[in-house]
């Protein structure tokens, strides 16, 4: 009992709980512009050439980098004033989020379908500028010992926030309507506003050497008084909140060992990504129903992924980020591995779809917090926006070039070798990880 107490004290602390609010607040937009988006547009008629494109709105989380300097440096007049850096720009994308959903709600695409379209871009990109603004508090308003507590307690809130906008809009949708639906959402984006309104803005340090970076912004400036003033205030924004947090990594970690890292974080998702893209088609093709493949898939794995979450925050805080990082990585090419055997499997039961989606939901749960935590001790707090909104959106990029192919690899091999194929594109990245930590000490412990 006494050691039970010892793994569960992290998540007693009250920011941590604040976090499965903000994790909530994190998750709840992000199927509501993706597939609950899509059943709705498929109800209303809209062509299935049109839905596609209008996914294309995802890309928004992927290129969020390219505004997270404006969110990391650019104070909000009268906000951040009165409640800080973070929380100014996270109240800000709520409102935006908020403003989003209801217009939705309002709309009609079978009536007027640009105007859908244009709301679910502004909830997309609410969405991603307040998951930059989340990612920063939560980096800066606990210690390290605490980052896979924090990393947890996001993912558990995520999870809720995706039953809410899937199940939970699904279900109201077809007992009221899906402007009710929608409606009930956009009141759900209080949790996140309530929830900011709460929590302490974070003191961010700044370390001797990026006081010095920053010194040489100043003197930079100065040897260009001869600038216009407008054109000297843009060039030394831009220095110090876009150039500076790129020159900070590279000059911390070196070149060559900067860019190895960037290559695991990149390589690290690889395996689940490819995998889950072709799930769903793998469980029909083996004659799951869809009944089964729901209740199983997305009831019960959902169950084991939030498992997993909390199972990676009590490993980091006992045996530190890295080895809970490799023991993740382990997790998810061996859960690749059970989808093998089932697919060489003449009878596959229920018990058997039930032993592979919890060995892949609780590895992938327990790899993503150590995988959270391990990239939160990668940034420095003076840029956290802008360096955690970069490797947050290059760990997904090499993924999703990778799974576009990965029907075609199912159909050209079979689904036994297809999944042996998804285990074996994580290996790359065990040996990036392994190399980097004789190079360098764990970023974050």
């Amino acid at each position: 009992m006494r050691d039970l107490g010892r793994w569960l004290a992290p998540y007693r602390q009250p920011r941590v709980a604040a976090m499965v609010c903000l994790g909530f607040s994190a998750g709840l937009p992000f199927l509501l512009v993706f597939q609950t988006l899509t059943a709705w547009l498929a109800q209303s008629g809209v062509e299935r050439g049109r839905i596609g494109l209008i996914s294309l709105i995802g890309i928004t989380y992927s290129i969020k980098f390219f505004w997270a300097p404006v969110v990391d440096r650019l104070p909000l007049p009268g906000l951040t004033r009165a409640l800080g850096r973070r929380r100014s720009w996270m109240l800000l994308a709520q409102c935006g989020l908020a403003a989003g959903l209801l217009g939705m709600a309002l709309g009609d695409p079978a009536q007027d379908l640009q105007a859908m379209v244009l709301c679910a871009l502004l909830v997309a990109f609410a969405s991603a500028t307040q998951d930059i603004s989340i990612d920063a508090w939560r980096i800066e308003a606990a210690p390290a010992s605490q980052q896979g507590a924090m990393a947890a307690a996001y993912q558990l809130g995520y999870r809720f926030g995706l039953i809410a906008a899937g199940t939970g809009a699904l279900v109201l949708a077809g007992e009221y309507g899906w402007r009710t639906s929608y409606g009930v959402m956009t009141a759900l984006v209080g949790v996140g506003m309530f929830t900011t309104l709460l929590i302490p803005e974070p003191e961010a340090s700044i370390s001797r050497d990026t006081a010095v970076r920053e010194q040489r912004v100043v003197d930079f400036l100065e040897a260009k008084a001869h600038w216009p003033a407008g054109l000297r205030r843009a060039g030394g924004w831009f220095i110090g909140a876009v150039v500076c947090p790129f020159v900070d990594f590279f000059a911390r970690n070196g070149l060559a060992t900067g860019a190895l890292i960037l290559a695991f974080v990149g390589l690290f998702r690889v395996t689940d990504i490819t995998m889950g893209v072709m799930a769903n088609p793998f469980y029909l093709a083996v004659g799951y129903t869809l009944p089964q493949i729901g209740v199983i898939a997305k009831g019960y794995g959902v169950v084991l992924s939030i498992v997993g979450a909390f199972a990676g925050g009590a490993a980091i805080a006992r045996f530190g980020t890295i080895r809970s990082l490799i023991a993740g990585g382990i997790l998810v090419i061996a859960s690749n591995l059970t989808f093998a055997t089932l697919a060489w499997s003449d009878s596959p039961s229920l018990s058997g779809l039930a032993l592979v989606i919890s060995a892949d939901n609780f590895a992938s749960g327990f790899a993503g917090t150590a995988f959270i935590a391990y990239l939160s001790g990668l940034t420095n707090t003076a840029y956290t926006a802008t360096q955690y909104a970069l490797f947050s959106s290059l760990f997904t990029l090499p993924g999703k070039l990778i799974a576009s192919q990965s029907g075609y690899v199912a159909d050209a091999v079979g689904w036994p070798l297809f999944f042996l194929y998804t285990s074996a594109l994580g290996i790359p990245a065990l040996v990036l990880l392994v190399w980097l930590t004789r190079r360098l000490p764990a970023p974050a412990k």
